[in-house]
């Protein structure tokens, strides 16, 4: 990592999937389709969903707060792979959650992803959630509420 492009590329990565990650949390929808491209796709086989474009990640956003009741995701760095304006990668990704209807859960999974550099900066080409790990033990804290 001698080329500084190399490194500044890295870093802008490694900012786009932080930001991917506080939109989430924050249900910020509109801030997340604005992380791909305009024919960007992020799957989510164990939904089953798959998102095809900023207005269908929208549409999703909009219908978030209708099933799940909160969502914590943590993600860790991963493997970034260069290829000119191009670009792959993993982040490690651990989740607690619950849904509206009571369900809870903690996972452990991995974002296959796939980067473009554009006139914005990198974006997500492709996101793929694959959960290594999921237990559905219920949640016995709650959500703390404003005093």
């Amino acid at each position: 990592m001698s080329d500084i492009q190399t490194i500044v590329d890295r870093v802008e990565i490694e900012a786009l999937r932080g930001e991917f990650s506080d939109a989430v949390m924050m249900r910020e929808y509109d801030r997340v389709a604005s992380l791909f491209t305009p024919d960007g796709v992020w799957r989510m086989p164990h939904i089953p969903a798959e998102l095809e474009g900023p207005e269908a990640i929208r549409a999703w956003g909009r219908r978030v707060p209708d099933f799940v009741d909160f969502l914590v995701q943590n993600s860790h760095p991963g493997l970034i792979r260069l290829d000119g304006d191009d670009a792959s990668g993993r982040t490690y990704i651990s989740e607690l959650g619950r849904a509206r209807d009571g369900r809870s859960g903690l996972n452990y999974a991995i974002y296959h992803d796939r980067y473009r550099r554009t006139g914005d900066g990198w974006k997500f080409t492709e996101r793929v959630y694959e959960v290594r790990y999921e237990d559905f033990t219920p949640l016995s804290g709650s959500v703390p509420q404003p005093a």
